[in-house]
């Protein structure tokens, strides 16, 4: 059983840190006495959800193509609602298969394929589409992604949290761009800011008690 020289108390499991002062453990790691718990969730709702939610957004995608001149060339808003539509896909999948590191693998994903993006948009001149169109559709996209796993997913009360924090930050990211005069069109970077906030409420009200528990127990208020 590994041991924390400052707290000096043991800890057992797969611990490097002592959970209550972060301090380095010492010792050889012992068995969790806490056994796995499975997610409990079903396969076939779950390809369900997703599959209704990417027609409605196909949908809606060819309805906001009207908005835009048909002439108009580079990636487009419709090739990024459907980039958006991929995102969402593999935020859930990931979530159902790994669960692991979720929100470490959003972040690469928004960061890989809107730089990818950016870097297009770049050598192509410059019309400011990845930052107008790519970048807010994903951060969407990671965002349905996420309301569908917690909704759906039945998963820890302790990783509400790391999602409702990276919700924010998601939705931030476009707001950001928008303030700062860096986008063409207002209305993706509107909608995604708007995601977010809905997203936040949404994750409060389904474990808006346990949540606030959690909170409480990880800032020791």
């Amino acid at each position: 059983m590994r041991r924390c020289p400052d707290c000096a108390v043991g800890v057992e499991g797969e611990w490097t840190r002592c959970p209550l002062c972060a301090a380095t453990l010492e010792g050889t790691a012992s068995p969790s006495p806490y056994p796995a718990v499975p997610l409990r969730f079903r396969r076939r709702r779950v390809l369900r959800v997703l599959t209704l939610t990417s027609l409605a957004v196909i949908a809606l995608s060819f309805l906001a193509q009207l908005l835009f001149r048909p002439e108009e060339q580079g990636l487009g808003a419709l090739r990024s609602v459907w980039l958006g539509v991929v995102a969402t896909w593999l935020v859930v999948l990931v979530a159902v298969g790994k669960r692991r590191n979720l929100a470490k693998f959003i972040v690469y994903l928004v960061a890989l394929a809107g730089g990818v993006c950016v870097y297009w948009d770049y050598l192509t001149g410059w019309d400011a589409w990845s930052l107008t169109f790519v970048v807010p559709i994903l951060c969407a996209a990671s965002l349905i992604g996420l309301v569908i796993t917690v909704r759906v997913v039945r998963m820890q009360v302790g990783d509400y949290i790391v999602y409702s924090g990276l919700t924010v930050l998601l939705g931030l990211t476009p707001i950001v761009f928008l303030a700062l005069g860096w986008v063409g069109t207002v209305i993706p970077s509107a909608i995604c800011g708007g995601l977010s906030v809905l997203s936040i409420v949404l994750l409060l009200t389904v474990r808006g008690g346990a949540v606030r528990q959690e909170l409480a127990t990880r800032l020791h208020l």
